[in-house]
């Protein structure tokens, strides 16, 4: 099965930095039964760091089964969240860009 880890190595290839033109932005992924990262987005580039973020605009919560479903596009991230397997604290709007910054 494809871990947290995995999916985090993997999101500086799938970096969508026409999508990040204009963008000053940090999303926070809080992994309930992993180890937590965050992504800087700024100046249409990505850094993605282990850890927690200082400041950020939006975190998402949810276990790592859910953070590897919607990354990979096997859970719709909508409906994670409506069914409460992924909550959001902060900008929730910005948790729409995802999908554009990081396509599956």
């Amino acid at each position: 099965m494809t871990s947290v880890a995995d999916i985090v190595a993997q999101m500086q290839s799938k970096f969508n930095a026409s999508a990040a033109a204009g963008l000053d932005l940090t999303f926070q992924f809080n992994i309930e039964d992993g180890d937590n990262h965050y992504v800087v987005v700024k100046d249409g580039a990505c850094q993605i760091h282990q850890g927690d973020a200082a400041e950020s605009n939006v975190t998402l919560i949810m276990d790592s089964e859910t953070m590897v479903g919607i990354m990979t596009g096997e859970t719709d991230g909508m409906q994670a969240f409506m069914g409460g397997k992924l909550r959001a604290e902060g900008d929730m709007m910005l948790a729409m860009k995802l999908g554009e910054l990081f396509p599956v």
